[in-house]
């Protein structure tokens, strides 16, 4: 899985024309989720995305998470991050899952963190969306999965 995370003052999230998803202060997760994906990449994010130090403490440094401030999370479901542009000039997605695998954990981890506790909204797996933010900061972040599984394997 791989994520862009961006801290948000508010985020939303709409489709033909209406807002089905939107937050106040907390962190805006546009989700990609590959080829090979699994419960393990799943427990990476229910681990990593709450208690990642990137909110503002009472003296300007980042030093609190998303729980520390009681934020909320918007999770949009995006294939396209995993897309491959190395060769040519329209991007390639066959690194991304099947949808039926990709719905299934994406949902997952929405179910997970709200089990923690979190304020969890999202936008419609497949749909054609519009995203809007303010973001804070900025403050922008790239997370992988398998990066993570990497560093603790050594």
């Amino acid at each position: 899985m791989k994520a862009v995370i961006q801290r948000v003052r508010k985020a939303s999230v709409e489709t033909d024309g209406r807002i089905i998803g939107q937050i106040e202060r907390g962190l805006l997760v546009l989700l990609g989720v590959a080829q090979g994906d699994d419960e393990t990449d799943v427990a990476f994010f229910v681990e990593k995305l709450p208690t990642l130090r990137i909110f503002s403490d009472e003296i300007g440094k980042m030093n609190k998470s998303l729980e520390d401030i009681g934020g909320a999370a918007l999770i949009i479901s995006q294939f396209t991050l995993l897309a491959d542009t190395d060769r040519g000039r329209r991007p390639s997605f066959e690194q991304a899952a099947p949808p039926e695998q990709a719905n299934t954990l994406y949902h997952q981890l929405m179910d997970r963190l709200r089990g923690r506790g979190l304020h969890i909204k999202s936008g419609i797996f497949g749909a054609s969306m519009v995203v809007s933010l303010e973001n804070e900061g900025p403050v922008t972040l790239v997370l992988d999965s398998r990066s993570g599984k990497q560093v603790k394997r050594k």
